[in-house]
């Protein structure tokens, strides 16, 4: 069972229904193009509906779709009608998480005679589970970022700002082979270091500061996502104990991944020892999510996320504690899950670094 017929098998979808995919993410996985446009689909067919500009690059990228091509005053939505016509489709499941109201409203006028309904996530499902090609593709995109920091380690410097640093470990991750940035590089440095999504700045890296780095390559269009938190010198006794703190905290929640394991509860372990610790409310994110095309997917390792790991699930491992006028801290690993385990896809060293 290829991506597409996985796909259509768990939305439900058989004789008068369809699928319409918006999200790029989800049509480059069910058919490899990423460009700009519409896939629709169904049992028996599939096409990619798009413009001028990309049916060369769709005709490449994914074989055995058809491609559809819109005209001068006929939009994507109603060229994917004039197929579900064709093939007798008047239901179809689209993303309603997704497609804004506005965007629904033309749909719904551009696709007269269909009954919409919600696909409730069946390509991010489908997704979960990773396939071999997936996985080295994630794997490829660690190690970029692996070399990448270890690439940078010896430029850190005091009087570099937050920015020129991030400038670095950007151009190290594109110049070792990566296809772009999985997300916008965070540079954390001293009291910045509280806020877990720091935009980096023109602060100025201090001796005796923490700094944390959270970044990640881009590889044949799937993610890495790692942390780093390193000493520019001699750290506080105070971070020095946090740091301490969130190192166990994520080598033992890391030793937890296993096929059968509930997500809440490795989160819950990871606050066990942060809030035992003394650092109670001082960790306020989920310990984890899922890794992939997109940098944020499903499971997610969270106090509210009831899901069982399963082989070949990818997650992240990404404890922290946060102190606002101190610093913070963050360490953080792609990890696989395996038939008996779990195994790391992050190589760099996670003990404390003084640079």
């Amino acid at each position: 069972m290829n991506r597409l017929e996985k796909t259509l098998s768990l939305a439900g979808i058989g004789a008068g229904d369809g699928i319409l995919i918006h999200k790029p993410s989800n049509i480059f996985y069910l058919s490899g193009f990423t460009g700009e446009g519409l896939l629709a689909a169904g049992n028996g067919f599939q096409a990619i509906v798009t413009d001028f500009r990309y049916t060369e690059q769709a005709e490449r990228q994914a074989p055995g779709f058809q491609v559809l091509m819109v005209e001068k005053g006929v939009s994507h939505a109603a060229l994917a009608a004039r197929l579900f016509s064709d093939h007798d489709v008047k239901n179809v499941r689209y993303e309603d998480d997704e497609v804004t109201v506005r965007a629904f409203r033309r749909m719904e006028k551009d696709m007269p005679g269909i009954s919409f309904a919600p696909l409730d996530g069946a390509p991010e499902n489908a997704r979960r589970i990773k396939e071999e090609n997936e996985l080295r593709l994630i794997e490829a995109a660690c190690d970029i970022s692996c070399r990448a920091f270890d690439q940078i380690l010896p430029k850190i410097r005091p009087g570099m700002t937050e920015k020129q640093l991030q400038i670095l470990l950007d151009y190290a991750m594109l110049d070792l082979g990566a296809d772009g940035l999985a997300f916008d590089t965070i540079v954390a440095s001293g009291v910045n270091g509280s806020l877990p999504h720091a935009i980096p700045s023109k602060k100025k890296l201090e001796t005796g500061e923490m700094i944390t780095l959270d970044f990640g390559a881009k590889k044949g269009g799937y993610c890495a996502d790692m942390t780093r938190t390193v000493a520019l010198g001699r750290p506080s006794e105070d971070m020095r104990r946090i740091y301490d703190t969130v190192l166990l905290a994520q080598e033992t929640c890391e030793g937890m991944l296993a096929p059968g394991r509930k997500c809440s509860e490795i989160d819950a372990e990871a606050r066990r020892i942060i809030d035992g610790a003394g650092f109670a409310g001082r960790f306020g994110h989920s310990l984890g999510h899922g890794v992939g095309i997109d940098i944020h997917e499903e499971p997610r390792l969270s106090p509210s996320c009831e899901d069982l790991l399963e082989p070949d699930h990818v997650v992240t491992v990404e404890p922290g504690i946060y102190v606002p006028g101190l610093g913070g801290v963050r360490i953080e690993n792609t990890c696989a899950v395996t038939p008996d385990g779990g195994r790391t896809l992050v190589h760099a060293q996670k003990a404390l670094l003084i640079v």
